[in-house]
């Protein structure tokens, strides 16, 4: 059993749990991921490690709330336990080759490129970073991400904390104006980080992505994370989760993240008590 030590809501249906994991704790590296279990007969859903503490033991994962696992999740309480939670899984990220890296994250994505700034900080390279959400209630980890990168700016699509736009108009604005990245590492959305790819492709730049597919078991065999990498069939779970996302199919990758938006879509109205139609 794995206890949930802390749990911090950070905006609607988006709750950040501390758990007592110290195997996993032990030795995961920042770009990991874990699989829980709520129960004994509880479905395996992945998540990534956003942070961490060895010496305390912890594991911490932000989790956005909308289906049956994150429901039954968002009403466990500190001090319960979690039944399973296997990891770290997944290879961690590797940018040691690169000097000046530009981190983006959209949404829950910035959970991801949390453990990248502080790692990088630790190598003496802070990043800079953009952050991006639809409102200013969304920014995730804005304190944090400031506290260990070099520059740190945020957008919002409504405006709402001043700097109106996406991720990629900032982006844009700052290869514009001359700034030099060996890497950009991207999280978020598909479409987000489709269109951060398209954008750094036409200036060259290095890009890394996460690609955060469906999963079953997480270790290659169910095949249901796969994805087109440079027209090759790879895993999102043992191949990844991190790619060139120059080389990503992201039409096929979100095309395949679409298969079952309506059962979603009725399966959530009837945990809720409501019904579709």
């Amino acid at each position: 059993m794995y206890e949930i030590l802390k749990k911090r809501v950070l905006a609607e249906n988006i709750i950040e749990y501390v758990v007592f994991a110290p195997a996993v704790a032990k030795h995961c590296l920042a770009g990991q991921f874990i699989i829980l279990r709520v129960d004994s007969e509880g479905e395996r859903v992945p998540f990534t490690i956003c942070d961490y503490s060895r010496e305390e033991g912890t594991v911490s994962i932000l989790v956005q709330t909308v289906g049956f696992t994150t429901m039954k999740l968002a009403e466990m309480k500190e001090g319960d336990d979690i039944h399973d939670f296997v990891g770290p899984l997944g290879n961690s990220t590797d940018l040691s080759e690169f000097k000046r890296i530009l981190l983006v994250g959209g949404g829950i994505g910035t959970a991801v490129i949390l453990p990248q700034s502080k790692q990088l900080k630790q190598d003496n390279k802070p990043a800079d970073a953009i952050v991006g959400a639809r409102n200013t209630s969304l920014l995730m980890y804005a304190e944090e991400m400031q506290a260990n990168c070099k520059n740190t700016y945020f957008m919002t699509d409504d405006g709402s904390n001043g700097n109106k736009g996406f991720v990629t108009d900032k982006l844009r604005a700052l290869l514009d104006a001359g700034e030099k990245y060996d890497a950009v590492f991207a999280v978020g959305p598909l479409p987000m980080m489709r269109a951060v790819c398209n954008l750094t492709k036409e200036y060259g730049v290095h890009t890394i992505v996460s690609m955060n597919s469906m999963m079953v078991d997480g270790t290659g065999m169910c095949g249901c994370c796969r994805l087109s990498v440079g027209n090759e069939t790879k895993y999102a779970c043992v191949d990844g989760p991190e790619f060139d996302g120059h080389l990503v199919d992201f039409d096929e990758a979100i095309s395949r993240s679409r298969i079952y938006t309506e059962q979603e879509k009725d399966h959530v109205c009837k945990l809720r008590g409501k019904h579709n139609g």
